[in-house]
């Protein structure tokens, strides 16, 4: 018996966008993009999945976001906020309005030297950013592989990682504050707890009410979240009770913009966000070891990490390539480190890396 065929998942969003298209064109100084050829490019995104949106908003300024939200809201159209679509399981698609951030709001739009940090639009590309910090001699290090393309909003919404995270944490130890449209429409600043108390009343309220949620289920969130490193799927429900090895926050505090990071955008439409900085590595090092056995893997990076940790530089990253690397060999494993010498403040010899 012949097994039945399966059949797509097909999303089919109305053919008449409800007046969407006309309204936005009147309301926005940014572009309307509502041909079917638009529409086409921006139904997919890295991952395998396609989903026609509604229309598309390539927004000149926040205002133009802001209208949106309204005009949205009064006919029942869902928005999503995009940004390099690099993501790998669909994130940044769906029978939406598309909102579009890195062709206008992609400024730096602040930078503290002394604090160092800097308050960015979601539109910046991590590489861009990273190459406007160089001569202040700071970095921002979630260095994800699509650094090329990827936005510090989409990242934020991601709770990105990157290959150094053992060194520099995830995006959600990097993240300071975030400022945010609401569903609501509510103009919202996230971010330290004691600053929270400075909020708008309903911002306020919201706080409060977050606060008791998470008091209210503190055994549960203990017992239930994964004590792991590099936890990036779902909210960070835990923030008033970590549970990760590494600590939200340098003192153990609350900051109320890291139960935004990693929330896909629904919690809020991103306007802002504020980055934590590091000093660029007076040096960079790596090395890679061919092994025949993984319990040898273990064993060596140990010992590798070990070495490394009691010397004066640091390890930042672990990586284990595919074993298609070696083809002449299929029971060899691959281990490549990379170790790092932080940035000596008396120095003044520019970043050398070796290879």
């Amino acid at each position: 018996m012949n097994a039945p065929v399966e059949q797509p998942l097909t999303f089919h969003p109305p053919s008449d966008d409800g007046g969407l298209a006309k309204r936005l064109r009147a309301a926005v100084r940014g572009d309307v993009l509502f041909d079917r050829a638009s529409r086409g490019r921006y139904a997919t995104d890295a991952s395998i999945y396609q989903v026609m949106p509604v229309g598309v908003l390539v927004p000149a300024s926040d205002d133009d976001v802001r209208a949106a939200f309204e005009i949205c809201g009064e006919l029942g159209v869902p928005m999503l906020a995009r940004g390099a679509g690099s993501s790998q399981c669909g994130q940044t698609v769906g029978a939406c309005l598309v909102v579009d951030h890195t062709k206008h709001l992609n400024r730096v739009l602040d930078y503290d030297a002394h604090a160092q940090t800097v308050v960015v639009e979601p539109g910046v590309v991590l590489d861009a950013l990273n190459t406007w910090l160089r001569p202040h001699g700071v970095w921002f290090p979630v260095d994800v592989s699509t650094s090329a393309q990827a936005t510090l909003g989409g990242m934020a919404g991601n709770n990105s990682c990157g290959s150094r995270s053992i060194a520099y944490g995830n995006m959600v130890h990097n993240v300071e504050a975030i400022d945010a449209m609401l569903a609501d429409g509510t103009d919202a600043r996230f971010g330290p707890e004691p600053a929270m108390e400075a909020s708008a009343p309903r911002v306020r309220e919201l706080v409060a009410g977050l606060r008791a949620i998470g008091e209210r289920e503190r055994d549960e969130i203990a017992e239930k979240v994964p004590r792991v490193l590099r936890r990036v799927g779902g909210y960070n429900i835990d923030v008033f009770n970590p549970q990760s090895e590494r600590p939200y926050t340098r003192d153990g505090s609350v900051n109320y913009a890291h139960l935004l990071v990693g929330s896909e955008g629904t919690l809020g439409v991103i306007t802002e966000v504020t980055l934590r900085l590091h000093p660029q590595p007076e040096a960079v090092s790596a090395a890679i070891c061919m092994l025949c056995a993984a319990i040898r893997l273990v064993k060596t990076l140990s010992r590798t990490i070990a070495v490394y940790s009691s010397g004066p530089v640091t390890p930042s990253r672990c990586q284990t390539p595919c074993r298609s690397w070696w083809p002449n060999d299929s029971h060899s494993r691959a281990v490549s480190t990379s170790t790092e010498r932080p940035h000596s403040s008396s120095s003044e010899s520019s970043p050398v890396t070796t290879r």
